[in-house]
């Protein structure tokens, strides 16, 4: 059975650190991208970062950078994101998806049920 299953969210106050950890079973994930994805209270679902299935390549969105670090074990099956200096506005819960790249899992995506990130003084 396909599971991605997140954990590491809470409650923290502004310009405090979190990290999030998105364990992967019944599939290989090192044949997928994985990104981080977040909903905020009444937005769209939106892009946070994203991982090569190498762990080699790593992309992220300009309201992250320099504060947000994406990684992967792929040994683990484990994704993560290292989230520091947080805003009020990162409250979100975030999710992690895996997509398939290789030509077996192309098409393929999953996405775990998320974890809910407070932000608050």
């Amino acid at each position: 059975q396909v599971q991605l299953v997140e954990s590491g969210g809470g409650l923290v106050q502004p310009g405090g650190s979190l990290r999030l950890s998105c364990a992967a079973s019944g599939f290989t994930s090192s044949s997928y991208v994985m990104s981080w994805y977040r909903q905020g209270p009444g937005k769209e679902r939106e892009l946070v970062a994203s991982i090569s299935n190498a762990g080699d390549s790593t992309n992220y969105r300009d309201f992250v950078k320099g504060r947000f670090t994406i990684s992967r074990d792929n040994a683990k099956n484990t994704l993560y994101l290292q989230m520091n200096n947080l805003k009020p506005e990162d409250t979100a819960v975030y999710y992690c998806k895996a997509a398939g790249v290789t030509r077996s899992t192309r098409g393929y995506a999953y996405w775990g049920q998320g974890t809910q990130v407070t932000v608050s003084s």
